[in-house]
């Protein structure tokens, strides 16, 4: 008979549930990534700096999420399981690759509608360079947004909460497009006027949308963790 004790693990709940939240973030990325989106007077701000109309990408929503999920954890856990969270996160982002590309090859019922059949073999296509650019992008922005939010806090404690995530967002945002665009499509096209819409736009989400939600998902962690 085995007399030894069984060590028990406890995982915070605001963990478990902003864990698997994130999980899932990761992995539909990069479908909405396929739709172009424009952002009604966003896309008035294009012309004002030389350029077209912009438009982002719609997976700039679940990255945002992303971003702020991270900052959370990093908030209520440390930065260091926050960072180990991303490095985690290669896993539900690489299988997910791995699948698009073995569910593309797969032939099609015979009885698939023709306009399905073609529009998810397009949402599922991708270049090898694409896919490499999502990858590195994806470590090396959620790293740095997790990194810049931990060092940025002092003694304010909550106060400045909102700041810490906006200049953290912010910033991982724009090394995300450097890094994507230049992997993905350098050589391809010129990518200048590309760069400049894009973190032009991710920015200005990012002060927008990321404030609030940071406030509401530390709120939702903190009772999570008070419900046990």
């Amino acid at each position: 008979m085995d007399h030894r004790s069984s060590a028990t693990i406890t995982v915070p709940r605001s963990l478990f549930v902003f864990s698997v939240f994130y999980g899932g973030m990761v992995c539909i990325a990069g479908v909405l990534g396929n739709k172009q989106v424009a952002l009604g007077p966003l896309s008035a701000v294009g012309p004002l700096v030389g350029l077209g109309p912009l438009a982002v990408e719609a997976g700039i929503f679940a990255f945002l999420l992303l971003v702020v999920v991270s900052s959370a954890i990093a908030e209520l856990h440390g930065g260091t399981l926050a960072n180990r969270l991303v490095r985690v996160g290669f896993l539900p982002l690489i299988v997910s690759i791995l699948l698009s590309v073995i569910v593309r090859v797969l032939p099609a019922a015979p009885d698939m509608q023709p306009a399905n059949r073609d529009a998810i073999q397009l949402v599922l296509g991708g270049t090898w360079r694409i896919w490499l650019g999502g990858i590195i992008a994806y470590g090396v922005s959620q790293t740095l947004n997790v990194t810049i939010f931990a060092a940025l806090k002092g003694r304010e404690g909550a106060h400045l909460l909102w700041l810490r995530a906006a200049v953290a967002g912010m910033l991982s945002q724009v090394v995300d497009t450097l890094l994507f665009a230049t992997i993905a499509f350098w050589g391809v096209f010129p990518i200048g006027e590309l760069l400049l819409g894009q973190m032009i736009v991710k920015v200005i989400l990012s002060a927008v949308l990321v404030p609030p939600l940071i406030y509401f998902f530390v709120g939702l962690g903190r009772r999570l963790d008070a419900s046990i």
